[in-house]
């Protein structure tokens, strides 16, 4: 991990030069959060990106690297002992998805398996959100560590298209380069289409809004219709 100061009251932590940067700056980051909010860490706000996270101080406080890296220290230390982070207390939400995707024959051909073989592992992972990104209520969602490395290194597998479309449907249940999402509104994307659901993501008029937050999780559940 590299440290790199973001301003004064900012610090930038780089994990990719990690074997797995991805699910290595999304452990940090639920590790950093948690000790936001039992108090061993007092920060304004924690921003997960797809290498990096965003440590913000409270104004005129300036960032306690020190505790930053003793989090993170800490963590490493847990995963050594074979002890895993704590899940997210809610539970994950579900999202039931019809997989009838445009998509879906040539994902598993991209994937080496068969529609219903990539079918079950997408439904099998437990994703967990890295960080909230591209469309308002969009989260980028990354494989949980307690998922089966089968399923997560067979849908890693599934590249971008090579040709985004100019409109993908709100509610498409999509995967691309390891992640998979649900769009939350009618935009652009290049990710491959699996399938669709009803369950909406964004909604202006809710507190919050946005369904999805960073470090919450998410299973997707087959439905018939």
């Amino acid at each position: 991990m590299r440290e790199y100061p973001a301003g004064d009251d900012a610090l930038l932590l780089d994990f990719s030069g990690q074997d797995s940067p991805a699910r290595a700056a999304a452990r940090a980051a639920e590790a950093l959060r948690a000790a936001t909010a039992d108090g061993r860490l007092v920060v304004a706000d924690v921003v997960a990106g797809a290498e990096t996270v965003l440590v913000e101080a409270l104004p005129g406080v300036g960032v306690n690297e020190l505790g930053v890296r003793r989090v993170v220290h800490d963590l490493v230390a847990d995963r050594s002992s074979g002890r895993a982070a704590d899940s997210n207390s809610a539970g994950p939400l579900l999202v039931h998805t019809v997989y009838d995707g445009p998509d879906l024959e040539a994902a598993a051909s991209m994937a080496g398996c068969s529609p219903d073989e990539l079918v079950r592992a997408h439904t099998a992972v437990l994703w967990r959100v890295q960080f909230m990104g591209f469309a308002p209520g969009f989260g980028y969602l990354v494989p949980d560590d307690s998922s089966d490395k089968s399923d997560t290194d067979l849908l890693a597998e599934i590249r971008r298209r090579s040709q985004s479309r100019p409109a993908v449907p709100a509610g498409s249940v999509a995967v691309a380069a390891g992640y998979s999402a649900v769009y939350p509104r009618d935009s652009p994307g290049g990710w491959h289409l699996l399938g669709r659901t009803n369950r909406r993501m964004w909604d202006s008029s809710a507190v919050p809004p946005a369904v999805l937050a960073a470090g919450s999780t998410v299973r997707f559940e087959r439905a018939d219709r």
